[in-house]
């Protein structure tokens, strides 16, 4: 795809000016027991599909932190083996994601060049943004769901006969009220925080993204000065769903975003708290800053019209011994053991995260 066909994509803006993502998804499911969540654990927006190892395909793109998350949880949970994993790559028009990181331009499982057209198997004339994370069932090629929120869950809660031995419980039942409530607010106004800042329309609606920014960020720091992890002594969906901002953070938001306060390797605690998650398997050996500057700095034609996509900054700290050890405890429970190695041909095609 030449440089010419990328489009700006479309963002929603209300009357002021600010940044108002489209929420709304395909919110079928795929649960273990098909009979007894219908009616009762489902809202009834969406349809329900039996857990089946091999059946779905996740489609993912390393660029993009909604499906970052998926594919920690699926790797942290050792799943590999039930559910495939299909990678666009970082760049797209308005129009879909592209598999165009393998041989052929083409997902080698599904044959898809676009994602768009697994949407269009199934609902022809699909309306809404063609969106990762997307679950796609193989042999069908129709998406099944692109509810990024739910994924994760449904991830920890219903796959677990396929979970790896000493898998994490990443949601655990007695936290999840907790978790629900500070991944909601990292949600609203960090991770979507710092889309309204990028995307803001007007001064006016800028300058308060970013202070809603800054001031949920403060309390992060001062929350980590004082744990280890965001809810309880060791790593949940709360952290997963924090750790693709954050690692993102200093290479685009602070500057193409202008969330250009302070750097997260300027702090002491987020930093210090990144530090750890990256470096622990699962993390930062699904994170490609290659593709992640690509897909900010090119396809973001309206903030970045030249293209032209950043040498730095040095993320070396990254690899630099951190402090976190001093709260106690350890990133898993007694019994959990590190996610096996990174299957052949799901490694990052760029691992060298220190690029100037």
């Amino acid at each position: 795809m030449d440089k010419k066909d990328w489009k700006k994509p479309p963002q929603n803006a209300s009357a002021d000016g600010a940044f108002e993502r489209d929420t709304t998804y395909i919110e079928d499911r795929i649960v273990k027991d098909v009979d007894k969540q219908r009616g009762t654990q489902h809202d009834g927006n969406g349809e329900l599909w039996p857990v089946e190892a091999g059946r779905y395909r996740l489609m993912a793109a390393r660029a993009c932190p909604w499906a970052h998350r998926t594919m920690i949880t699926r790797r942290l949970l050792g799943l590999e083996d039930a559910i495939s994993l299909g990678l666009a790559g970082p760049t797209h028009d308005a129009d879909s994601w592209v598999f165009d990181v393998d041989p052929g331009d083409k997902d080698p499982v599904t044959g898809l060049h676009r994602l768009k057209d697994a949407y269009e198997n199934r609902f022809p004339g699909y309306p809404k943004g063609i969106t990762v994370p997307a679950i796609v069932e193989v042999g069908t090629n129709k998406v099944v769901t692109n509810w990024f929120r739910q994924i994760p869950v449904d991830f920890n809660n219903e796959w677990t006969d396929f979970h790896r031995e000493g898998a994490p419980d990443l949601y655990p039942e007695h936290l999840r009220a907790e978790i629900d409530e500070v991944s909601n607010r990292v949600y609203t106004y960090v991770n979507n925080g710092v889309y309204r800042c990028g995307f803001a329309a007007t001064q006016e609606a800028y300058e308060e993204a970013y202070h809603e920014l800054w001031e949920n960020l403060d309390w992060l720091e001062e929350r980590l000065g004082q744990q280890r992890y965001l809810v309880g002594n060791q790593i949940t969906l709360a952290d997963i769903y924090l750790y693709p901002t954050l690692v993102r953070f200093d290479p685009v938001y602070y500057g193409h975003f202008k969330a250009s306060r302070t750097k997260i390797s300027e702090t002491v605690n987020l930093r210090g708290y990144l530090q750890e998650l990256f470096q622990l398997p699962g993390f930062g050996d699904t994170t490609d800053f290659t593709e992640i500057k690509q897909h900010y700095y090119i396809t973001h034609a309206e903030v970045n019209p030249t293209g032209v996509v950043p040498l730095g900054p040095d993320l070396a700290w990254l690899a630099e011994k951190h402090d976190r050890g001093r709260f106690g405890g350890s990133p898993y429970a007694s019994g959990v053991t590190d996610p096996r190695p990174v299957r052949a041909g799901e490694e990052v095609k760029n691992p060298e995260p220190f690029q100037r």
